[in-house]
């Protein structure tokens, strides 16, 4: 198993729309110049930017949190360029970038250092072989405080692991559940 470089990920997003839409450089500041939290192709990654669409956690129905039984009224709908956060709460969202991911490598999604320096995080998560659709990401702001997540900006790290070989069941074998979402995708059994 291998870690792909900025290379191979520039190689398969033009040979095999690994990732649309796709920025070749590490963009740092937007089109008027204001600085911004970055997002594009780093050494050996791909950082991802939040879409404008969010989920925010709410329990003003008092239900119960269950991945078997999600009650979609727990979100409240946020769109737009920033998202605040309720304190030691969650919220959904989605990657501006679609992924294909080929049959041979395993993605894992790691928060970014800023979001983290602030008490927000990313949750892990793995985007198996052939899975492909957006992302679906979720913040945890573990502070007493709001917390802003930035819409169109750097939210997370995709680390692309090469496999000596190549899977013998992908996730598009499977029919995984999540294949092709497009949306800020609920939990789904």
């Amino acid at each position: 198993m291998s870690i792909k470089s900025d290379h191979w990920i520039r190689r398969m997003a033009r040979e095999a729309r690994m990732i649309e839409p796709f920025e070749p450089g590490q963009v740092r500041a937007d089109a008027d110049g204001a600085r911004i939290v970055s997002y594009g192709t780093s050494s050996y990654g791909y950082d991802v930017r939040c879409a404008d669409e969010f989920k925010v956690f709410t329990n003003v129905h008092s239900t119960v949190v269950d991945p078997k039984a999600f009650d979609a009224r727990s979100f409240v709908e946020v769109q737009g360029d920033r998202c605040i956060i309720p304190p030691n709460s969650f919220a959904l969202a989605r990657t501006v970038e679609y992924f294909r991911i080929p049959r041979d490598v395993l993605v894992i999604c790691l928060g970014k250092s800023t979001y983290a320096r602030c008490g927000i995080i990313v949750n892990v998560t793995p985007l198996e072989p052939e899975w492909e659709g957006h992302v679906t990401l979720e913040f945890s702001n573990t502070t007493p405080l709001p917390a802003v997540i930035y819409a169109n900006e750097g939210v997370a790290q995709m680390l692309f692991i090469g496999g000596d070989e190549v899977c013998g069941t992908s996730y598009a074998d499977r029919g995984g559940k999540y294949q092709g979402q497009t949306g800020v995708t609920l939990p789904r059994t």
